[in-house]
């Protein structure tokens, strides 16, 4: 399997976006150029992330925005449907189960799992809330590809454990913190406070250049 890196998995996922939305507003075809610029790279890097998998597009031309769509759904896996559990039913796992864009991308979250006896037997946008006892059962009967983590950071390490023993492969983890799994499983973080703090520190440091860049009044 070609070693593909995950800033190009990014772009690809990010050019499927833009063209389904230009597909929705009847845009046919579009440049290598043109889907740079919308999506802030460049030409070249377009052409260089296609070009991994296939020759697309003609001089000229252009790209087909069907026949692309189609060729990174495929590069994505995106042809088939993913069976998706989620551990957690707190807020941040509630509002996951809510995300309409899941399962519009294939991604159809089945069961739900948590500890808390309050919530188990309750349904959470119509799945229902199965108890954290039944986790390893339930991954196995349903079928289960992708497992979402968003539990506590304390309880993580322990939950991935038990997804990985149970056969999981892929692995998305809300939690705050860093998580260990063996070769051959994919794990991918969201941390949304990182994230925030890089915003922070992109707009503190922004405002102190602006400073010392600044012409004092006068001169």
């Amino acid at each position: 399997m070609r070693k593909v890196s995950e800033s190009t998995v990014g772009r690809l996922s990010l050019y499927l976006r833009l063209l389904s939305e230009l597909e929705t507003d009847g845009v046919q075809t579009l440049s290598s150029e043109a889907l740079a610029q919308r999506c802030g790279t460049t030409a070249a890097q377009v052409r260089k992330d296609l070009s991994l998998f296939g020759t697309f597009g003609k001089r000229g031309l252009g790209y087909s925005v069907a026949e692309l769509i189609a060729a990174l759904r495929s590069i994505l896996g995106l042809e088939r449907r993913w069976r998706v559990a989620l551990v957690g039913a707190g807020r941040i796992g509630v509002a996951l189960l809510g995300y309409q864009d899941f399962r519009t991308q294939g991604f159809d979250i089945v069961a739900v799992f948590d500890r808390d006896a309050g919530k188990v037997g309750q349904r959470r946008h119509g799945v229902l809330v199965r108890a954290d006892a039944e986790l390893e059962q339930g991954l196995e009967s349903e079928s289960i590809d992708i497992v979402i983590v968003a539990v506590p950071g304390e309880s993580a390490q322990a939950v991935v454990d038990r997804v990985v023993a149970a056969g999981v492969r892929a692995i998305l983890n809300f939690a705050p913190v860093k998580l260990n799994v063996p070769a051959g499983v994919a794990l991918k973080n969201v941390n949304m406070a990182v994230e925030l703090e890089a915003l922070s520190y992109a707009l503190a440091n922004s405002g102190r250049r602006s400073r010392r860049g600044a012409t004092p009044a006068g001169r």
